[in-house]
């Protein structure tokens, strides 16, 4: 009885803090990269979590002004500052500028190109479309990262605690659990911080991934509707 409880008390006495402690700058490296990798993937997910579902609640207030019949387009363009979180209502302020501009060049020039206004518009929208697509995933990308090498930055920590524990045996010519213990166990958390690092990382990957393309189909909607709209308000006249 007494022989299984002494390396039990001994291990846990220690605890795992000092465990990490005493494993060599190898494994103490792999596991630091990983926690750094982790908390930077948290930070990253709470931020873009709060940013697109800022984005999402004034997209629609956006949207539900917008189509509202009593709203005049120059009295939502000069409120826009209201839904400044709404990558939708950015590229309509992209495209009603652009209207703007045109019209007022149409009227200098007393002309009246329906192909100008339509291409330049769609131009304007779809740069402003690509830039807040750019911004919501920005960094995003971090977390696809940690979730493709989280894993193998783990498994290599694993690799080579098993190999310092066959080196141990080698030198000992013993394969006692005081001899290969303390390297099998750096090794399992190698593997077990690695995973942790990513399986949240590609979950949230998955998650944030799905609610920008759901904006961006926001955005190329709203774009089209904006085209048709100019069309049959300004352009036929």
């Amino acid at each position: 009885m007494n022989a299984f409880y002494t390396p039990l008390a001994a291990s846990d006495s220690g605890g795992i803090l000092s465990l990490l402690l005493d494993a060599d700058i190898v494994v103490q490296s792999v596991l630091f990269i990983l926690v750094a990798m982790s908390v930077t993937c948290w930070v990253i997910i709470f931020q873009k979590i709060r940013r697109i579902s800022s984005a999402q609640r004034s997209t629609k207030v956006f949207l539900d002004t917008f189509w509202n019949k009593d709203q005049k387009m120059e009295n939502i363009f000069a409120s826009l500052e209201e839904y400044n979180d709404s990558p939708v209502a950015q590229v309509f302020s992209k495209g009603y500028t652009e209207l703007a501009k045109l019209r007022r060049s149409q009227s200098q020039n007393n002309s009246n190109s329906h192909f100008d206004f339509e291409s330049s518009i769609e131009r304007a929208m779809r740069r402003a479309a690509a830039d807040q697509r750019t911004q919501l995933e920005s960094t995003v990308i971090f977390l696809a990262t940690t979730g493709s090498t989280g894993p193998f930055i783990g498994l290599f920590g694993t690799v080579w605690g098993i190999l310092r524990a066959f080196q141990k045996i080698g030198e000992t010519g013993q394969a006692t659990i005081q001899t290969v213990g303390p390297d099998i166990a750096h090794a399992l958390i190698a593997t077990a911080v690695g995973l942790a690092a990513a399986i949240p990382a590609v979950v949230a990957y998955n998650f944030i991934n799905r609610r920008i393309r759901v904006l961006v189909q926001e955005m190329d909607n709203f774009s089209s509707d904006f085209i048709n709209v100019i069309k049959r308000i300004f352009v036929a006249r």
